[in-house]
């Protein structure tokens, strides 16, 4: 799961280097997060509403304290000394519930997917997809325009949480292109971008 979190809290060092090394990304200052790791108050004001928030709380609070908290719009609580594991656990627990659900059309150009069905068609051409090769599209139909990094897909589609050198992504990058292309007839539709990544391609303006 990948998700861009603040943290807000003072003594989150060694967090932050456990959470980067899982894939998550950092919120830099001014950034919108997908999730905030709280340890004051103030914090837990400022982005109620806006974000969902684990409060980080002293291993001393009283049971009366954690009620408060939740009462005041936390969506956890975990006191200290937390368990690295388990805090991230916590983390995607949460972001499982207050994400939203994925649309259950995405539609790039002439390119339709059903996300409760796994069906894609193509100008109404129904293509066949392995695992893989629909996850990436999936991907990249979520923003068409855009250029996904290889480092991100591989953390997105294939859940890799460090960098690492394979040829995987263009291997199914090459047969996605192909089965794409062979149900269109003509445009490729998947895009290398040498040296970043990929995006969906031919997509005119009128279509």
């Amino acid at each position: 799961m990948s998700a861009t979190v603040l943290l807000a809290d003072r003594e989150t060092g060694l967090l932050e280097h456990h959470l980067r090394h899982l894939g998550f990304r950092i919120a830099e200052p001014g950034g919108r997060p997908d999730l905030v790791i709280a340890g004051e108050d103030a914090e837990l004001e400022r982005w109620r509403g806006e974000a969902p928030v684990i409060v980080l709380g002293s291993a001393k609070a009283a049971p009366a304290d954690r009620v408060q908290a939740f009462r005041r719009g936390c969506d956890d609580y975990v006191p200290r000394p937390f368990h690295y594991e388990e805090l991230v656990e916590r983390i995607r627990a949460v972001l499982r519930r207050t994400r939203p659900a994925p649309p259950p059309f995405v539609e790039a150009g002439p390119i339709a997917i059903d996300t409760r069905t796994r069906v894609v068609t193509v100008r109404g051409r129904g293509i066949a997809l392995a695992a893989k090769e629909y996850e990436l599209l999936v991907r990249l139909a979520s923003d068409p325009q855009r250029v996904f990094t290889k480092e991100e897909l591989l953390r997105d589609v294939w859940g890799y949480r460090t960098q690492t050198r394979t040829r995987t992504i263009d291997v199914h990058a090459c047969r996605l292109r192909r089965k794409l292309r062979e149900a269109d007839g003509s445009t490729a539709f998947v895009d290398n971008d040498w040296g970043v990544g990929y995006r969906l391609l031919g997509l005119s303006a009128d279509e």
